[in-house]
């Protein structure tokens, strides 16, 4: 089953479900379910030497083109594609997007774009223990492109874990891990992103969709 993120059901009805395994290295794989998760059949990526990698979020591009994001020990997140609904993968890639070693999550929205909340920091040395804040959105239109736009955390603290969906009403909502004190929520309205970068942007003073924040 999954590790971390959501599970994405397919148009067939197949429940797939991005995992990992944290060992001496850590490695990414996906977990098939054509039958409501009576039976799994387990697919691993190539092998990407120099990558260890966790908790991959699937995004959708039309087609049966999908593609996993997520945590990695390297300083930036992975990235790996799928042509056939994820039936195989290709080997592991870098994208040019900071992670400090930290959880992310990612959605695909209604509207074509894909969403990303992480921690845009590098971990000293990419090891455990990189800033986690601030804690930010990033929006794409391709998936290899990222673009950060509004900061839901900037002041000092831990502001990780997130978890990231989009409602039937098309409104966005992401939890996360308040300090490791509390949960909190926010909803965003995607149709309200800024078209400039995050600095301009801090729903600290202002939701993301002009909406007070709902928290804990």
């Amino acid at each position: 089953g999954p590790i971390k993120n959501k599970p994405l059901v397919l148009p067939d009805g197949t429940l797939l479900s991005g995992s990992s395994r944290e060992a001496e290295r850590w490695t990414v794989h996906f977990e098939r379910s054509p039958d409501g998760g009576r039976s799994w059949e387990e697919v691993e990526p190539p092998p990407a030497p120099g990558i260890d990698a966790i908790q991959p979020s699937l995004l959708t591009h039309g087609g049966g083109r999908l593609q996993a994001v997520g945590r990695s020990r390297q300083g930036r997140l992975f990235s790996t594609w799928s042509e056939d609904a994820g039936l195989t993968w290709s080997p592991l890639e870098l994208l040019e997007v900071p992670n400090p070693n930290s959880g992310t999550d990612a959605v695909s929205l209604a509207d074509g774009r894909h969403l990303l909340v992480y921690n845009p920091t590098t971990a000293p040395a990419a090891e455990w223990g990189g800033p986690r804040t601030p804690l930010s959105l990033a929006v794409s239109g391709d998936g290899r492109q990222w673009r950060r736009v509004v900061d839901l955390e900037t002041q000092p603290g831990e502001y990780s874990y997130p978890a990231i969906i989009q409602a039937a009403d098309g409104l966005v909502h992401v939890t996360y891990t308040w300090r490791r004190q509390r949960i909190r929520h926010r909803v965003v309205d995607p149709a309200c992103l800024p078209a400039g970068e995050a600095s301009a942007f801090h729903v600290k003073q202002t939701s993301a969709a002009g909406v007070p924040p709902q928290e804990e």
